[in-house]
């Protein structure tokens, strides 16, 4: 079972696996939805779509559940009975191995959820579902004190098992203030450019724009990392150990495969070498890996503590 607490949300999902944009969608992102559209509470995705998933836990927690052939996925009607309050990801785990290394996911089936684009660990296998409903009740709690609180539309027919039966009206989304969803949309074509100007206009119309703060870093860092070869950028560092833009590259594909004690690590390591310019560009680069990870990150706090040694 899960031990959820706001420690619990790290920035451990392989942020790499979602600039490698497939041209064609994967068996894993078959008959898709796009994440956040009104067709229904179940959502299949993959590596090449997960993109979508992090941003709609912007603003709904998304629960994931890792499945496998001849396992279907079991959690569909708990979720349901929530009213719009989550939303279900289901991934195949053999068609969408970069997922399922992400959540470090062993065997099937395997439950974790996202909240505000970071990871939370559930469960393994499937509880009871008075356990099940436990722990969805405290996954939206810990949602809440993250400020992730909208709903998504749910279908009045589909809930009530057949044509004719009316339910009660379902909690409609709220919408995306206007230029998150300008980043939402640039993100989802891949345009991560466009993303970054998006939240960088919400943060200069409210500088305590958490959400806009942390978008930006992670489309920021999916931005550097669109197009680029890691063999290329691992071997420039190992050969030029001294050179910040060499050591700030490979740190974001660290950073980007949720190994954050070596990207944290390698800069701190560097830090006290380098001259004021270097010094300025590490600082704002792991100030930027703080916010994807999330302040209540224990390598958060270790880094900081460090980093702040080292400034002062």
């Amino acid at each position: 079972m899960s031990d959820i607490t706001p420690s619990n949300l790290r920035g451990a999902v392989d942020l790499s696996a979602l600039v490698q944009r497939a041209n064609a969608p994967t068996p894993g992102d078959a008959g898709a939805a796009p994440a956040g559209s009104p067709a229904g509470l179940v959502v299949e995705t993959g590596d090449a779509s997960f993109q979508s998933i992090l941003e709609l836990s912007n603003r709904v927690p998304v629960v994931v559940e890792f499945f496998a052939p001849g396992l279907e996925p079991a959690l569909a009607p708990l979720v349901q009975q929530y009213g719009g309050r989550l939303v279900l990801a289901t991934v195949d785990a053999q068609a969408n191995p970069q997922l399922a290394q992400a959540f470090q996911v062993r065997e099937v089936p395997a439950v974790a959820a996202i909240v505000a684009g970071r990871p939370v660990n559930l469960f393994l296998g499937i509880p009871a579902d008075q356990e099940v409903r436990q722990v969805f009740d405290e996954l939206l709690a810990l949602a809440a004190q993250h400020g992730v609180t909208g709903t998504v539309p749910v279908d009045a027919s589909a809930e009530a098992g057949g044509e004719g039966e009316e339910v009660g009206a379902a909690p409609v989304e709220e919408p995306l203030p206007p230029h998150h969803q300008e980043a939402y949309d640039a993100i989802a074509a891949g345009d991560y450019a466009a993303a970054v100007a998006a939240y960088r206009l919400a943060i200069a119309q409210n500088p305590r724009d958490a959400l806009a703060v942390a978008g930006l870093a992670q489309a920021s860092l999916l931005e550097r990392l669109d197009g680029v070869d890691a063999g290329t950028i691992r071997t420039a560092a190992a050969e030029r150990p001294d050179d910040v833009g060499a050591q700030l590259a490979v740190a974001d594909l660290d950073m980007s495969g949720g190994h954050l004690d070596d990207a944290f690590g390698r800069l701190l390591d560097l830090f006290p070498s380098l001259d004021d310019d270097g010094r300025e560009a590490v600082r704002s680069r792991l100030l930027e890996y703080f916010e994807i990870a999330g302040p209540e990150d224990e390598r958060v706090v270790a880094a900081r503590r460090r980093l702040m040694t080292l400034l002062y």
